[in-house]
């Protein structure tokens, strides 16, 4: 696949993108310095405290994340360090993961009965969407969930649980506009007889924080006894949602937040803030509208990435989830013979495609910082054209790209909605990819037979 053809021109929107772009050129003046004195440090702080201020982080956590850092900072052990702006960027990196932290927010189950969660928030926070999400990572850690309609206040919140349920194939409990309490209790004895071990409880949300809400949630949560109360809050609303928390968090003893929208929260406000101050840890983040877009919260992978150091092990993981092993070790055995097909190509961007969208596959490698990328958006529909123009192809013309002439070409290009040029140009990628295997292929060939030694070796 060749990369430049899936960016264009435009705004590429990353989290944290504009908090990560101002750390980063105070950290070039740092190291551009060589030996810091503690005036360096301190004027570093300065920028840092404003770079975090415009992220709408709490004026509160951002004072004292600053005095926690300038403290370790202008001591001796970094100020006669060898390399004294990494010292600092260390210290700043471990000092995000204790803002945003703990390490280890893993969700409470029960070990003997039926797991409750209960999700509450306010509307437009995206709670029943994230019911499935959730729902759904469970499901793939051999749980049996169920998804239970409580919110009967809300036209069609019933109706877009059960769509959501069916989405991600997992039973939805309900019984109409009955009492959302009776709901809960009812919807436990069914998890009981039906062998479910987890039950997700979608709450009723209002537009504003109000008593009612509030008492009716704890009446639930008196009924049932969940093993976690998680609040759904869109990270979008910066400090509102901080706010929010903080509210819910008194009145209700949250065991943890999601936030959700964090792929379009270019500030971040709310992320490095809402533990500060409520001391709820964050434990899942929405970042993207597929229902696959849950991903667990990792404070010191978030801290790298928001350092622009990337974040390795989440796109291992992500690459180990999409990819089909056999599929891999039969493609690698494929290009050994030089056998690679059109319908190989096709399977390998179906299987990056499941990795998630490109812009956060390339936020995860080191070095591929937002401001490296400013100017660049990746285009997500050049890889649905290649995948059009391969599947208007006969199974012939995929495995024997060569037999593929003008009138073909032409068939293929109104089969798939594109154009002849647009053909033209995958079938030279391809060639070009099948000429870089090929030239891999025999370099590892050559390595293990010994005909390739480096010096010293």
């Amino acid at each position: 696949m060749n990369l430049p053809c899936l960016l264009k021109k435009g705004v590429n929107d990353l989290a944290f993108e504009a908090l990560t772009q101002k750390l980063e050129a105070v950290f070039k003046r740092l190291r551009g310095k060589g030996k810091l004195s503690e005036a360096d440090v301190k004027q570093a702080m300065r920028e840092i405290r404003l770079a975090l201020l415009e992220a709408d982080v709490n004026y509160k956590v951002v004072k004292d994340f600053v005095q926690k850092v300038t403290e370790r900072a202008v001591g001796q052990e970094v100020m006669e360090s060898l390399t004294p702006a990494q010292q600092v960027i260390k210290i700043v990196h471990d000092e995000l993961v204790r803002l945003m932290g703990p390490k280890d927010t893993k969700l409470n189950f029960s070990q003997s009965k039926v797991s409750v969660f209960m999700m509450v928030g306010l509307q437009g926070s995206g709670k029943t969407t994230t019911c499935g999400k959730l729902g759904l990572y469970l499901s793939k850690m051999g749980k049996r969930p169920l998804l239970v309609a409580a919110d009967i206040y809300r036209p069609a919140a019933i109706k877009q649980l059960q769509v959501v349920g069916e989405k991600v194939g997992l039973p939805v409990f309900t019984m109409g506009e009955q009492d959302p309490v009776a709901i809960s209790k009812a919807a436990l004895e069914h998890a009981f007889r039906h062998g479910n071990d987890v039950v997700i409880i979608d709450t009723a949300g209002r537009l504003h924080i109000d008593d009612e809400l509030m008492e009716e949630l704890e009446r639930i949560k008196e009924a049932v006894t969940p093993n976690e109360i998680l609040l759904v809050v869109d990270s979008m609303t910066g400090q509102d949602a901080v706010n929010v928390a903080e509210t819910f968090h008194n009145r209700l003893h949250l065991t943890g937040l999601i936030l959700t929208k964090l792929d379009g929260d270019t500030r971040g406000g709310a992320a490095l803030s809402i533990k500060a101050v409520t001391g709820c840890p964050i434990k899942f983040v929405g970042v993207g509208e597929k229902l696959t877009d849950l991903e667990p919260f990792y404070p010191d992978r978030m801290a790298s990435r928001i350092l622009g150091m990337g974040d390795v092990l989440s796109l291992i993981e992500k690459a180990t989830a999409a990819i089909d092993q056999e599929k891999a070790r039969q493609l690698e055995e494929k290009i050994r013979k030089e056998e690679f097909t059109l319908e190989d190509f096709l399977e390998q961007i179906k299987q990056v495609r499941k990795m998630g969208s490109l812009d956060q596959i390339m936020s995860m490698i080191p070095g591929f910082s937002p401001q490296k990328l400013q100017g660049i958006e990746f285009n997500e529909k050049e890889l649905v054209h290649i995948e059009a123009i391969i599947n208007s192809m006969t199974k012939e013309e995929r495995r024997n790209p060569s037999i593929i002439n003008g009138s073909r070409r032409r068939r293929i290009a109104m089969g798939s909605g594109t154009s002849v040029q647009d053909v033209n140009r995958l079938l030279k990628q391809f060639e070009q990819t099948k000429k870089l295997m090929k030239q891999l292929s025999d370099l590892e060939k050559g390595r293990k037979k010994g005909r390739f030694k480096l010096p010293f070796f």
